[in-house]
């Protein structure tokens, strides 16, 4: 059995994924910090106001962009990342 992809992929998703892949490994995965932005984002927020109100962006965006890349945060992948992106744990209430 084999895959093949039909038509092109958009340039803009494979970007943000490869940049999110970056994040994958378990070592980005940084308690209390995950739990912290979990709760932040419970309703959809601009990523970096939220990051940064959390604590030092240099600490937190890797734990924000391995959230994201695991699932447990969402972020549409079809623009491009940006601060003013909307994240959010994608449970609508």
């Amino acid at each position: 059995m084999g895959f093949r992809l039909v038509g092109d992929p958009d340039e803009i998703v494979l970007r943000n994924v490869r940049w999110l892949a970056g994040y994958r490994t378990p070592r980005h995965r940084v308690e209390p910090v995950a739990s912290v932005l979990r709760d932040v984002f419970a309703e959809p927020l601009p990523l970096m106001d939220r990051a940064a109100a959390v604590g030092d962006p240099i600490a937190v965006l890797p734990v924000l962009f391995h959230l994201l890349w695991s699932h447990e945060l969402v972020v549409g992948v079809s623009v491009p990342l940006h601060a003013a992106s909307l994240v959010s744990s994608g449970v609508v209430r």
